[in-house]
């Protein structure tokens, strides 16, 4: 803990001498300023609506994700058939911009809830490919001997696979949560629905009010890092942990 407290704090040193040389506020923030702005945005009601509405949508588009993509992923193991027939579609998912999705789905449901499902196509080929792939390197020798113990399929999935599965788990968790946040915000910017993050830091870029907008960064890093403990804890609590 204290090792990592003292690399966080080398990196703000490293952050603050660049603001220092660059000397220019309109081109980057120093960590006192993004602090002094962060603070005074905290100060207005403002804040909390627009930071409430862009995590119930971007969350949502998460858990959404990321618990089809692995409901898909777990049916496609035991259906080859299944699995060609995602295939195609996992893989446009992962090659499809960003942008792309945001402009159609601007045209079809406009821009108050665009983030909810940009994040669901973002992160539902993360949980798929990421579980479907720990699922492939399932121990054989340990299925079949579930199998013809005929252990229960509750308790195979919590004690044979679970234990098994739980990096590619943690790691698409890790994935997923940061992807949806960036696509989230993202998708926000472009479609500029009032209260929610992506348009404060379209106006704060408009405005050039850097520090607000290293602040509300600061904001999306804290809830994206929330958004995967949340997502942790989750799987924890499923798994009976």
């Amino acid at each position: 803990m204290k090792r990592k407290l003292l690399i966080i704090f080398i990196w703000l040193l490293i952050w603050q001498g660049v603001a220092w040389l660059v000397h220019n506020p309109v081109l980057i923030a120093g960590p006192w300023e993004t602090v002094k702005a962060l603070v005074g945005l905290a100060g207005t009601a403002e804040f909390y609506q627009t930071v409430g509405w862009s995590l119930l949508r971007i969350l949502l588009g998460v858990i959404l994700g990321v618990g089809l993509g692995f409901l898909m992923a777990y049916a496609a193991h035991r259906s080859q058939l299944l699995r060609d027939f995602l295939s195609p579609v996992v893989s446009l998912g992962k090659a499809i911009p960003v942008a792309s999705f945001v402009i159609l789905l601007l045209i079809w449901i406009g821009s108050s809830w665009v983030a909810l499902p940009v994040v669901f196509l973002i992160t539902f080929p993360v949980a798929y490919l990421n579980l479907q792939k720990g699922l492939d390197a399932l121990d054989v020798q340990l299925t079949e001997m579930a199998e013809l113990y005929r252990i229960s399929f509750g308790n195979r999935l919590k004690y044979v696979e679970l234990p098994q599965l739980r990096g590619q788990i943690a790691a698409a968790l890790s994935l997923a949560a940061g992807m949806g946040f960036k696509s989230g915000v993202a998708a926000e910017v472009i479609g500029q629905a009032r209260l929610t993050i992506g348009n404060s830091m379209y106006r704060a870029k408009i405005y050039l009010e850097i520090p607000e907008l290293f602040a509300w960064t600061a904001v999306v890093i804290f809830l994206s890092w929330g958004a995967e403990k949340l997502l942790q804890l989750l799987l924890k609590i499923g798994a009976g942990k």
